[in-house]
């Protein structure tokens, strides 16, 4: 068992409560500007969607969601549909 650090002992149940849901917001914060940021590929960019919003890339070419995958990560739908192929062409590989 640790012990709390001296500036816990001061908190109250409310600030605490404040705190960790401001951690929470902020991890969240983050996540979706990962899902968003340039500097990252598509295939990064689409597992922190499916990370986020706890949901994987469908294997549907045709699949609704597919527009709003795109669309979240800021990524065209035909790099949404590559990443799904490679996808594909990777699992079969495994068989």
């Amino acid at each position: 068992m640790t012990l709390p650090r001296t500036g816990d002992l001061i908190r109250t149940a409310a600030e605490r409560l404040a705190h960790e849901e401001y951690e929470r917001a902020e991890k969240r914060r983050q996540e979706l500007a990962e899902q968003r940021s340039d500097l990252n590929p598509p295939d990064v960019r689409i597992r922190m969607w499916e990370k986020v919003h706890q949901l994987r890339l469908p294997s549907d070419p045709t699949h609704p969601i597919l527009d709003v995958i795109a669309v979240s990560t800021r990524l065209t739908l035909a790099e949404v549909l590559e990443e799904q192929r490679t996808r594909a062409a990777r699992a079969a590989s495994r068989i």
